[in-house]
């Protein structure tokens, strides 16, 4: 699971103004300030992205990124023709109860039980499947103990509102630094794995 994450623990909206106004939140694109996409930005990205073999997106996600990825040029230079070339080819697993429409290639809809679609998931699979943003997905594997490892790009900001990674009333998980760097623009990116 990676996510871009506030000090006080927000998740929402990172990306863009429009991106998440779920319960009137009002600082879409926080995220934006920050972006520098140096080399030491740039090669951690492709790191991670390089051992994505699946992704695992909720509703809202998966419409973002189906305006996004979905149509973008794969030959496109750099990174953004790699990653469409990657997020086009890997097969995409949707948790939604409302959509019945998935239209970007290899997308699959889930179960309605979620927890036990992605249990299943995990033990076929091979690789990574690669979780971004999805709040409520990512409660939903949290609460489930499904998450194995949690990228948190920390942002030197506090929102005071909106949604957050872990809400009141998860239970208790212990988890291990595996790695932490300081990047120039004051982000932390700190890679936490589960303590089984």
């Amino acid at each position: 699971m990676q996510e871009f994450i506030t000090l006080d623990g927000v998740i929402q909206g990172p990306g863009g103004a429009d991106e998440d106004v779920e319960g009137g939140f009002e600082f879409g694109g926080w995220q934006q300030d920050y972006e520098r996409h140096g080399p030491e930005d740039t090669d951690l990205i492709a790191e991670w992205e390089s051992r994505t073999e699946g992704l695992l997106l909720g509703r809202k996600t998966y419409n973002i990124w189906l305006g996004a990825w979905a149509v973008w040029d794969e030959k496109a230079e750099g990174l953004m023709g790699e990653f469409t070339r990657r997020y086009n080819r890997v097969p995409k697993y949707v948790a939604s109860r409302t959509l019945t429409d998935l239209p970007w290639a290899n997308s699959h809809s889930l179960e309605p039980d979620v927890a036990t679609a992605v249990a299943r998931l995990r033990a076929q699979r091979g690789g990574e499947i690669r979780v971004w943003g999805s709040a409520d997905l990512v409660r939903t594997l949290a609460e489930h103990d499904l998450v194995d490892e949690y990228r948190l790009v920390v942002y030197p900001i506090v929102l005071g509102t909106g949604k957050k990674l872990f809400p009141d009333g998860l239970r208790m998980q212990r988890l291990e630094l595996a790695e932490s760097r300081a990047l120039a623009s004051g982000v932390v990116v700190n890679v936490y794995r589960r303590n089984r």
